[in-house]
């Protein structure tokens, strides 16, 4: 009797588990896009670090569960609702949209430098603008979003995890948001499949595209500027006229000594070398090796055995932080610089005698403005290279959570912004007589008030009119220099930091200790050598033979692929 009873017991509970999974199941075929999507999106903010909170809803009953960044559970509600047709009606609305060929909208998130504090109200108006010029071009609208560029990472971080943005502006060089951190979170739609045939892949070279992808994807859209990463010598004209300099002399950064010490001696310039407290090392010697891994110099490929070597052991890295250090002892490099005690404004504005300056076409006379205010000169001190830090210096992203549909009016739109004048005016520098005026030669004067951005930024520089100042070739420049671009050995090679995370980020902590104060001349000379083996004692400590041994691997795994 008591064996039946529990079978009885046993079967009942059976029965009912069993209609609560078909119920689950039934919602779930019926409404797998939005579970698709709260899976997608619960992972994406686990990726970027933000607390989630999702809502389920069954039948009549909504659960919302909020979870925090490690993915616990913070909070959950039970709430009842009058019951609803179960079809995604977003979802619907999408299929109907590209069924008929309807208006699709999307949603663009882009940082704003040139405005502080953009106006809402003039964002909106150039929106307008623009979505009256290209109704009857395509089938698309856009929804503009300018955030002030020192709220932008966290603004569109909270967007991103929300569902919130179709098109986002990018860039390698930003944390948190940049391409490394959206690739890494599959925040980015792939669209290599969906570029071909389009104006928009039509409107840069093969090269560019070439260079920017991912594991040999499309991910990203770059914007079409200098496309290469070169560095120039920048010289006061006065002081270099007075000296009788001679550039063209000038082969390596040893051979600048002689106009160092006479601007010291004779000009009473107090530090004749600007660094702006910045690590040259993977500057100066793009010549020999690739830094595809930024400014540490810690990774670089070697040009002339494409293998993967550690600079800080090479003869070239000993000689030139000997003479940093050299050169600090002679005081030409200012020991605030080393211990990064003064403003970046302070150390562009002083009396100097030398600068790097990063080589971008046509654009040596905005040097002057953050330097002294005085005419300078570039001379031309290393090669040009493509590779994919530089073409993705900004960009745009197609966010994984739109649509086909979505993405393939992301592309509409951009095919439109790289190759129309008039989408491309509008987009950079807003409204006509309201954001900014032509001079009689037809070019721009932005007023930057409420609504403005740079062509960095923005969009292509063909289509784009140009600013007063600017040279009336310069989309030839920026062409011909872009052609003229070495093709990097490591243009399109990614390296996927997460095995070694751990690791990685102990070296670069490593290298801001030892590597930062060696580049920039902060140790006796005569030390540098103990220094170096000491500085890669402290690496190997923390983890660089596994960084190292995983970086090797990825690029000739790489490379077989290509």
């Amino acid at each position: 009797m008591k064996t039946n009873k529990v079978l009885r017991t046993s079967l009942i509970v059976m029965v009912i588990v069993l209609l609560v999974l078909v119920s689950f199941i039934g919602i779930y075929v019926k409404d797998k896009a939005m579970m698709k999507n709260i899976v997608k999106e619960y992972q994406l903010g686990m990726n970027l670090g933000g607390s989630r909170q999702i809502e389920l809803n069954v039948n009549t009953s909504t659960k919302t569960i909020k979870y925090d960044a490690e993915g616990k559970e913070i909070a959950s509600t039970d709430t009842t609702t009058e019951a609803a047709d179960t079809t995604d009606d977003a979802a619907a609305a999408d299929t109907t949209e590209a069924a008929s060929g309807d208006v699709v909208n999307i949603n663009i998130y882009r940082a704003s430098y040139n405005v502080a504090q953009p106006d809402s109200a003039e964002v909106k108006a150039v929106q307008d603008a623009i979505n009256e010029y290209i109704a009857d071009k395509i089938n698309v609208q856009v929804t503009i979003n300018d955030i002030p560029s020192g709220e932008y990472a966290d603004k569109a971080n909270l967007a991103l995890a929300n569902n919130e943005i179709n098109l986002l502006w990018t860039a390698s060089w930003m944390g948190t948001i940049g391409t490394n951190d959206l690739y890494k979170a599959n925040a980015a739609y792939d669209i290599t499949d969906l570029l071909p045939g389009t104006p928009l892949y039509s409107a840069m070279p093969e090269s560019i595209w070439t260079a920017s992808r991912y594991d040999g994807k499309d991910l990203y859209v770059p914007i079409y500027k200098e496309a290469y990463e070169g560095y120039d010598l920048k010289f006061p004209e006065g002081y270099a006229t007075e000296f009788g300099l001679d550039t063209a002399s000038i082969k390596e950064l040893k051979d600048l000594e002689p106009y160092l010490e006479w601007c010291k001696t004779e000009k009473g310039l107090k530090y004749p070398y600007l660094v702006g407290k910045t690590p040259m090392f993977f500057r100066y010697y793009i010549d020999k090796y690739d830094f595809f891994d930024g400014a540490n110099s810690l990774f670089a490929v070697d040009r002339a055995t494409d293998t993967v070597v550690n600079p800080t052991l090479t003869q070239d890295y000993l000689d030139f932080c000997t003479l940093m250090c050299e050169w600090g002892e002679k005081g030409y490099i200012s020991e605030d610089e080393v211990t990064k005690t003064t403003s970046d404004s302070e150390a562009q504005s002083q009396n100097w005698g030398v600068n790097w300056w990063t080589c971008v076409p046509g654009d040596e006379s905005n040097s002057e403005g953050r330097d002294m205010q005085e005419e300078v000169f570039v001379e031309g001190f290393t090669g040009k290279y493509a590779h994919s830090t530089t073409t993705l210096g900004s960009c745009f992203a197609i966010t994984a959570n739109s649509t086909e549909e979505q993405a393939k009016a992301c592309i509409d739109f951009l095919g439109l912004l790289y190759t129309d004048n008039t989408v491309a005016n509008l987009y950079t520098y807003g409204i006509q007589d309201v954001d900014y005026t032509l001079d009689a030669d037809g070019k721009v004067t932005p007023n930057n008030e409420k609504y403005g951005h740079a062509a960095w930024e923005s969009t292509s520089v063909v289509p784009l009119t140009l600013c007063a100042g600017e040279p009336d070739d310069k989309v030839q420049i920026y062409q011909d220099m872009n052609g003229q671009a070495k093709a990097s050995c490591a243009a399109g090679f990614r390296f996927n930091v997460a095995p070694v995370e751990a690791q990685y980020a102990a070296c670069t902590n490593v290298f801001d200790q030892y590597g930062f104060v060696l580049e920039l001349g902060g140790y006796a000379a005569a030390d540098v050598e103990s220094i170096i083996t000491e500085y890669n004692a402290a690496l190997d400590e923390a983890g660089y033979q596994d960084v190292f041994a995983e970086f090797s691997k990825q690029y000739e795994d790489w490379k077989a692929s290509k």
